[in-house]
């Protein structure tokens, strides 16, 4: 996994879309700002409702991202196709936190190493809307055998970035969120290739 090209490959993707990317985001994250504020006030509402509007939004810039990737372009309003899938996305996050979190009650390090295992879930699912959370678990655990330290070395090379969001009071993460997650998409691309639906199709035949 080369993290130069995939790096240079994200920039090139999101050059020209930074105005899209800004509105998903703004979107995105004003819907988290608003329900942590209910939270705040009516604790269980608040993380509830927050959980069934945040997730699948996520899921679905996430699956802007993957389509950016493989060549198509978007619209804002894409981000909003998550919820199609809102309750298959709600489980996925449920399932990668809860297994990540009886791993991390042994000892911090297994939590950690554990949490890379799950990684791609998040990816599959967002793109095999049909596949099931476990099924999608199941699958980033295989295919990132052997890779979870390259994952961890491409997290550490944004370290840098993270202070500049920093420095800027957030301004900077309208450039540098988009860039972080195409990056990201483009790592998953190149360890999964656009097979995995029609895996499913001929598992299913087999069986």
């Amino acid at each position: 996994m080369n993290r130069f090209e995939l790096k240079q490959a994200a920039k090139a993707q999101i050059s020209g879309r930074i105005g899209k990317f800004f509105l998903m985001y703004l979107a995105y994250f004003g819907v988290a700002l608003l329900f942590s504020m209910v939270g705040a006030l009516i604790p269980a509402v608040g993380t509830i409702v927050a959980t069934m509007a945040t997730y699948p939004m996520y899921f679905g810039i996430i699956a802007v991202c993957i389509a950016l990737a493989d060549g198509n372009d978007f619209k804002v309003s894409d981000m909003f196709n998550g919820f199609h899938d809102w309750w298959g996305a709600i489980k996925t996050y449920f399932f990668v936190g809860l297994f990540t979190s009886l791993w991390s009650l042994l000892l911090i390090v297994p939590g950690i190493v554990k949490s890379y295992s799950y990684r791609l879930a998040i990816y599959i699912k967002a793109e095999n809307k049909d596949m099931p959370a476990l099924e999608a678990i199941r699958r980033s655990k295989e295919i990132m055998e052997g890779h979870k330290l390259e994952w961890f070395v491409l997290d550490l090379s944004f370290i840098g970035w993270g202070l500049l969001v920093g420095i800027t009071f957030g301004i900077a993460a309208i450039w540098v969120t988009p860039y972080m997650d195409m990056t990201y998409v483009n790592a998953y691309r190149k360890m999964c290739p656009k097979v995995v639906e029609a895996e499913v199709v001929e598992e299913t035949t087999e069986e």
